[in-house]
């Protein structure tokens, strides 16, 4: 364990040290991605400040779930989502060998090797949303504090489970860039209070694509808001995690060369 601890923390350094060549670069994509992250929290103000609104919800509170759903993705952004790609690189250039040959788990190097310290400007902006909600909603306990905190964990694991599902494809369906699209659009009802759709698309959301676990519960919890069944929602999200390392692992051991 203590290795694999080692070798991550060099790999965070590596990330950071190319990231200090080219420190203009990084400072303009940072600033790039803080005014991207505008583009919800601006919606969400022009509904609300045109008389409209999210029913049941208040400004700040839509605000806090969008905040955490923009730091959940900086965090995957800078831990995992690049093993989507790099997997797709590796096995449609037949050079996932070279990763294999490594004294070390393919799954660990990939994940390791692929964190991007680029994404941290995500997670700066969704923390500064997520300050300004927070001081709107009032008072909350160390329980909803805590209850936010794990939720976010698990809405992290759903990701990864995702993005290691996804990653799996690569080695039977080469270059498929269309699904990690069609997730986004899954993803993003992350962004909303759930109890605006359908009772069906609240059931996809919650069990079998657990993506309200991104955004929707820890803002919930922190609220206040959150029922006793939403805490069933754990289970699906282990669960996803788990199936997505073993298809990932059972994957890598199917891999016979370029292509698949």
């Amino acid at each position: 364990m203590i290795r694999y601890l080692r070798i991550y923390k060099e790999t965070i350094r590596n990330s950071i040290a190319q990231t200090a060549t080219y420190r203009a670069n990084f400072i303009l994509g940072v600033v790039v991605t803080l005014l991207s992250n505008i583009v919800f929290p601006l919606i969400t103000l022009l509904i609300y400040h045109s008389g409209a609104c999210y029913e049941g919800w208040t400004m700040y509170e839509v605000l806090l779930i969008q905040s955490l759903f923009s730091v959940s993705n900086g965090v995957a952004g800078m831990m995992f989502s690049g093993i989507v790609w790099s997997t797709m690189n590796y096995v449609a250039e037949g050079t996932l060998e070279i990763v294999l040959i490594k004294p070390i788990n393919c799954l660990f190097y990939l994940l390791a090797t692929n964190f991007n310290i680029s994404d941290f400007g995500i997670v700066l902006g969704g923390a500064v949303i997520f300050g300004i909600s927070a001081a709107h909603i009032g008072s909350v306990t160390f329980v909803r504090v805590l209850s936010c905190v794990l939720l976010f964990v698990f809405g992290i694991s759903v990701m990864l489970g995702v993005m290691l599902l996804m990653a799996a494809t690569s080695f039977k369906w080469v270059q498929n860039s269309r699904i990690p699209e069609m997730y986004e659009s899954v993803a993003n009802l992350g962004n909303y209070p759930q109890s605006i759709f359908p009772k069906q698309i609240i059931a996809i959301t919650s069990f079998i694509m657990p993506v309200a676990m991104v955004g929707f519960f820890p803002a919930a919890a922190l609220l206040g808001r959150l029922e006793p069944w939403m805490y069933l929602t754990i289970i699906p999200c282990i669960l996803f995690l788990l199936f997505g390392i073993g298809i990932y692992q059972y994957m890598v051991r199917l891999y016979e060369g370029v292509g698949g």
